[in-house]
């Protein structure tokens, strides 16, 4: 197991009190395949440097986990087909 921290930026179109249910998405995925979520921080909306898929502005969650190195990919794929998911960054902690 490696620890990660996952920085995902959720459209501003999904609703506030829908926010925790995907969250919850994230956090249920990660568990599922053997991995445990350490920390949620949600940052609320933020001004998005540059525009994405017309959204000037978005909601920005951070996620500290622990995951076995084989399941990051199914991870990121897993974030990369959800369209409330505007963008994410996955990065591993330590050495």
């Amino acid at each position: 197991m490696r620890d990660y921290e996952l920085i995902v930026i959720i459209s501003p179109e999904v609703p506030e009190e829908e926010l925790p249910a995907h969250l919850d998405k994230i956090s249920e995925f990660i568990t599922n395949k053997g991995g445990s979520v350490t920390e949620v921080e949600r940052w609320g909306k933020r001004k998005l440097a540059y525009p994405i898929n017309h959204f000037r502005e978005g909601n920005y969650v951070l996620t500290r986990l622990k995951l076995k190195p084989g399941t990051t990919a199914e991870l990121e794929a897993n974030l990369r087909i959800s369209e409330k998911v505007l963008r994410h960054l996955l990065v591993r902690l330590g050495e």
